[in-house]
């Protein structure tokens, strides 16, 4: 379908969304928002697609949520407003295939919530990320959910009320991003490590993140039965029985997501 601040296109099983508002640095809108979900939501249903890829337009990934449509608000949209702008952590969660996150310039506020949100997140080097809603009076609430599974409370906290930023690699120290490199390299190292998954079953990686999402808010011991029975399920699977098969025969497994 068509978009008018995003750009979805297909390539070698990746779904690569583009958010694309440059002028505004890729600041969030009502628009975008429902955009953005929605192409995510046609990317998991896709039969072609097996990674999903968020980059942004021009010089940012985006810079947070656009303040034009802050001060139009009346007290009583604020709710809805704001769920909407915090859906995509909800989107994302709950997909089954991977979302890689391709950050450069700029990943603030909310923009800096879809690079946590995302389950991988490869940056430039020199990118600028933070959490600065509090130097206005506000504050990152939702952003900061994602991003405290990396941080501890000090680090957490200090993000959340300093409103100061960090560079890409001291986020790359702190667990917020997998990997920086250079600008010129973004595309191809992103490429690069979608295609490392994409090599893997599909249903794998589709129990792999369910059962990481699920874990990581349960108590130890019930983690430990939810890993057996997740191992369990996944060894009566032809994916399971086919990898097996192929390691033994060295060769590359044929998967069936099955």
């Amino acid at each position: 379908m068509p978009y008018e601040t995003i750009v979805t296109a297909e390539k070698d099983q990746m779904g690569i969304l583009t958010l694309n508002r440059p002028e505004k640095f890729n600041t969030f809108t009502t628009q975008m928002a429902e955009e953005m979900n929605t192409a995510l939501d046609q990317f998991e249903q896709s039969d072609t697609v097996r990674v999903a890829i968020i980059k942004g337009a021009g010089k940012a990934f985006s810079t947070g949520i656009d303040v034009d449509e802050f001060r139009t608000k009346t007290p009583s949209e604020y709710k809805g407003w704001i769920t909407l702008m915090n859906q995509m952590h909800r989107t994302i969660a709950s997909m089954g295939k991977p979302v890689i996150a391709m950050v450069h310039g700029y990943a603030i506020a909310n923009g800096a919530g879809l690079m946590a949100a995302a389950d991988f997140a490869i940056a430039a080097e020199g990118t600028l990320i933070g959490t600065t809603a509090i130097n206005v009076g506000l504050l990152c609430s939702a952003p900061i959910i994602p991003m405290s599974y990396s941080l501890g409370k000090k680090k957490t906290l200090e993000m959340l009320l300093s409103g100061d930023m960090i560079n890409a690699k001291e986020a790359e120290r702190m667990g917020l991003v997998n990997k920086v490199v250079p600008l010129e390299k973004l595309e191809e190292e992103t490429f690069t490590f979608a295609q490392k998954l994409i090599g893997k079953s599909p249903l794998a990686l589709r129990m792999g993140k369910h059962f990481c999402y699920q874990m990581m808010d349960m108590p130890f011991w019930q983690r430990l039965e939810f890993a057996t029975e997740t191992l369990t399920q996944l060894c009566t699977t032809e994916d399971a029985h086919e990898g097996i098969q192929a390691f033994l025969e060295k060769r590359q497994p044929i998967w069936k997501g099955k």
